[in-house]
């Protein structure tokens, strides 16, 4: 198998520093400030959510920085994938890589509803499912025509979604109050902690995508670290203040139900700032306005890393060889970028937004259970492997994210398990293909 970066074959070109890698890594991620982490109040009130999201903070914590560990010293596209063949083995690394892309390919649909849903408001005569096809369709030949477009539109459209957040927390502010975090705090006991766990991960889904872009990075095994502590340390914060700023406006029933039609809604801000002014307010209108930013961006992002974490799952002969080119002309992962969205639009059709999220969320925490036991295998096996950057308190960290995502990991299990068995089903079916068809691809290669 050649190399990626033979000259004889096209290859993707470095082109990312720092900043661009904050971008992404805020981008991804962004939109779950927006909308969906609210749905976490329905199942465990402001407490409940408060303690999953505390939970899941250290989770990523402890995650990221371990998983930086590994990126920097392994920048390959497939991320985790590629961490996992090291650490785990072909099976190992099998899995990894499935997990990974189930979690980025089951993504974007549901952010492409709430971005249809949006814009549906204001193009009323075009279907929510049309605009959503139409978003996949126009991000996904941004993404093939080239990183450094794509990467610079998701700076500059994170950079609008952040500032769209700091207008909400100026707006809001003035009114919050920590006797509305305190009304009806914990409605259905404390069970209601771990039902709310997917939502609290919904905050920070997809981070873990920046390094999937390491090959496409200018001195990645100190700008990944770089991108990495910068997006993780702004988008705690977000959280927190997004969280408190909603909720203390006048208590977490506010911004979940609809008070129009009662039912429960994924789009918490618009549902505050309701509460202070009306819809016709200039505020309101600039904020909402400003909000598919936040959409877009992550939707965007996780298209893009969705690319290439499926590019090296077929370069290494663990898929199609097909999904393992890259475009002569634009060096992207063109193949992948396009089945990704091929099956996106097909997730599309079912209308299962909530759904969609939670396979999503089955995804990234087998993913995150796989890497960080690579993290640990890794230093035993090749404990002599260029390190530029080491996780602090090692073991302890990779150990408490390990631990926190088996919670987590089993949590959604059992109040999800209708969506446990068909996530278990997409991998069986795809163990049965990578079984018969993994010899043959490499021979070929």
């Amino acid at each position: 198998m050649e190399s990626a970066t033979s000259t004889s074959t096209p290859h993707l070109e470095r082109k990312l520093g720092p900043v661009m890698l904050w971008g992404l890594g805020v981008g991804y991620v962004i939109s779950g400030m927006y909308f969906g982490w609210n749905l976490g109040l329905e199942q465990g009130g402001t407490l409940g959510l408060a303690i999953a999201t505390g939970f899941v903070i250290i989770m990523y914590l402890t995650f990221t920085f371990s998983y930086t560990e590994m990126a920097c010293a392994i920048p390959k596209a497939g991320g985790a994938f590629d961490y996992a063949h090291q650490a785990l083995g072909k099976q190992g690394a099998f899995f990894t890589g499935m997990a990974q892309n189930i979690e980025f390919i089951f993504a974007p649909p549901a952010i492409a509803f709430a971005i249809g849903a949006y814009l549906h408001l204001f193009l009323p005569a075009v279907s929510i499912l049309t605009i959503a096809i139409c978003a996949y369709l126009v991000f996904t030949a941004l993404n093939i025509y080239g990183i450094q477009a794509a990467a610079t539109f998701e700076l500059f459209i994170t950079i609008l979604a952040v500032l769209g957040l700091v207008l909400f927390f100026l707006a809001t502010g003035p009114s919050v109050s920590m006797n509305n975090l305190r009304i009806n705090a914990l409605p259905h006991g404390w069970t209601g902690v771990f039902a709310a766990i997917p939502f609290a991960i919904w905050f920070f889904l997809a981070i873990e995508g920046v390094a999937n872009v390491a090959e496409e990075t200018i001195h990645p095994q100190r700008n990944i670290l770089r991108g990495f502590g910068t997006a993780l340390i702004t988008l705690i914060v977000l959280c927190v203040l997004t969280f408190a700023f909603s909720v203390g406006v006048n208590g977490w029933e506010t911004v979940v139900y609809d008070p129009a039609t009662g039912q429960a809604s994924d789009s918490p801000l618009p549902l505050a700032l309701g509460h202070l002014m009306g819809p016709n307010h200039w505020q309101y209108q600039v904020i909402s306005f400003i909000g598919i930013s936040g959409l877009v961006a992550s939707f965007h992002g996780i298209i893009l890393a969705a690319g290439r974490a499926t590019y090296e799952f077929g370069r290494m002969g663990f898929a199609p060889a097909i999904f393992g080119k890259i475009h002569p002309r634009f060096k992207t992962p063109a193949n992948a970028l396009i089945i990704n969205s091929a099956i996106g639009i097909v997730a599309l059709f079912t209308g299962k937004t909530a759904e969609i999220i939670t396979i999503a969320c089955f995804g990234a925490l087998t993913l995150y259970v796989l890497s960080m036991i690579s993290v640990i295998r890794l230093r035993k096996l090749h404990p002599d492997l260029e390190r530029p950057f080491r996780v602090p308190f090692y073991p302890a960290s990779p150990i408490i994210a390990l631990t926190i995502s088996l919670i987590a990991l089993v949590s959604i299990t059992i109040y999800n398990h209708w969506l446990a068995l068909i996530y278990l089903g997409i991998l069986l079916i795809a163990y049965i293909w990578f079984t018969f068809s993994y010899k043959a691809n490499n021979d070929e290669k």
